[in-house]
């Protein structure tokens, strides 16, 4: 009886029937939830770096193991699938036992991953090793968000979850730019057994320090006496189904499908150094095309601890504006001015200035940096609203929002180099400029006219949670 009438509210959630309430923040200290925010950022770091680590070694390995490098690009594009699935198991796995018990398999099977790719002789056990490092990727981001979302308060939780995203995005910059460096003075394999060393930190600081959190679902079936885990309660989990039909909902699949026109334009910057910085100024050796990722990856950083305290500024701003309602759709408008603005302008530049080869390699190098600050301000408020517009589902969302940001990631990253070939650098990014300025018309329609969903009235004490 009782799963029966679980199952009964789970379904008139699901549908949106009641009104979402926040889970209630798990009582820490500062210094806890500082650590606890270290950690689930550095463990971004840890797997995001794995999609990009073997940019700068592609010719290395493709010659090592017998392959070509068409190949292994088609091979991380399958990574970048397998990262933005990696949710649709992991998460339901935290449903059914916690966040803490998943969080730290999920840790466990990136570090036999990454062993595993170290140690790789051929292309088929590499490939194998790469995909089952990134079954664990965005899963760590939807589980950092959650975490966040239960462990910080509204008004700081952008700054939070822009210090995770520093993790996230330093990752993608970091990984190529640290592979040149010990690809100039060692092995390709020795930027896989840093990683191991990396994810082994993390397995570490998650056992120690990740809190027992339940998911909002898990309290659901406790507060109607249904503990036992029967086989309803595992198909329930584990169906993609309610995943997916969260695209039905407008204001999600409007979200989401700017996210994925962000990556678009992340991961065509990060793949197609190589193929249009490298023969333009004769960068000949992996450690100096590897310092040219310094200045997207700054930009990332930058644009994650700026977009995150602007995103607490405009909530703040609408709550005052009425009178203390919060809405979580008021933090989209803090990333407008980086979808119309910031990223048009920069990716412009960047394109037409190698196109035309004006302002030498300086101007494409600024320009870089600005289009990482402008894509991760545009992801704070994005994320953090993913987080927020559905609590009642907030794994669920964030894990829609990822498995199509990643999709789109891995189109990217298989599509470039044939558009670069085909239409040239500056037709490209302007291309790409376009996917930007419809996003920010997708997200205008979200901030200003999608339903009002989880409303909450924010008093003082609530301020002070």
């Amino acid at each position: 009886m009782a799963s029966n009438q679980t199952s009964k509210n789970l379904s008139r959630l699901e549908m949106g029937g009641s009104q979402p309430t926040e889970q209630s923040r798990t009582v820490l200290r500062t210094w806890q939830r500082n650590v606890i925010l270290f950690i689930v950022s550095w463990n971004c770091l840890v797997v995001t770096s794995t999609s990009t680590s073997l940019l700068i070694a592609t010719p290395e390995i493709a010659s090592d193991l017998n392959t070509t490098p068409e190949i292994l690009n088609a091979g991380n594009a399958g990574l970048l699938i397998a990262m933005g699935c990696s949710a649709l198991f992991w998460s339901p796995l935290a449903e059914l036992t916690s966040r803490r018990i998943s969080y730290n398999l999920a840790m466990l099977v990136l570090l036999g991953a990454s062993i595993g790719t170290a140690l790789a002789k051929d292309m088929g056990t590499f490939t194998a090793m790469r995909l089952l490092s990134g079954l664990e990727g965005t899963f760590f981001m939807v589980a950092g968000q959650t975490i966040i979302a239960d462990i910080f308060k509204p008004t700081v939780r952008g700054r939070a979850v822009g210090c995770q995203m520093v993790g996230a995005v330093a990752g993608t910059a970091i990984g190529p730019c640290i592979g040149g460096i010990i690809l100039t003075y060692s092995n390709w394999r020795s930027i896989y057994w840093l990683q191991v060393a990396q994810a082994g930190l993390g397995f570490v600081l998650s056992l120690a320090f990740i809190p027992q959190i339940q998911s909002e679902t898990q309290q659901l079936y406790e507060k109607n006496g249904d503990t036992e885990i029967s086989a309803l309660r595992v198909w329930q989990s584990f169906n993609p189904i309610r995943i997916f039909k969260l695209y039905f909902r407008p204001q999600v699949l409007l979200a989401d499908l700017t996210c994925g026109f962000l990556a678009i334009t992340q991961y065509a910057l990060l793949t197609s150094v190589r193929h249009i910085i490298n023969p333009r100024f004769n960068l000949t050796t992996p450690l100096v095309s590897g310092l040219f990722y310094i200045a997207p990856g700054a930009g990332f950083i930058v644009g994650s601890l700026v977009g995150g305290r602007i995103s607490d500024h405009t909530v703040k701003q609408w709550i005052a504006k009425r009178d203390g309602l919060r809405l979580p759709k008021d933090r989209l408008n803090s990333s407008l001015v980086h979808l119309f603005i910031v990223l048009p302008i920069s990716m412009l530049l960047f394109g037409w200035s190698l196109e035309k080869n004006i302002g030498g390699l300086a101007l494409p190098i600024v320009m870089a940096f600005w289009i990482g600050v402008g894509l991760m301000g545009a992801f704070n408020g994005l994320n953090t609203y993913t987080a927020e517009v559905f609590p009642d589902q907030r794994a669920e969302v964030v894990s829609s929002k990822y498995v199509l940001q990643y999709v789109f990631g891995a189109s990217a990253t298989g599509a470039v180099v044939p558009l670069l070939n085909s239409i040239g650098v500056g037709w490209s990014f302007t291309f790409f400029t376009f996917f930007k300025i419809l996003g920010g018309a997708l997200l205008l329609v979200v901030a200003r006219f999608a339903p009002d969903t989880g409303v909450w009235a924010h008093d003082s004490q609530q301020a002070s949670s």
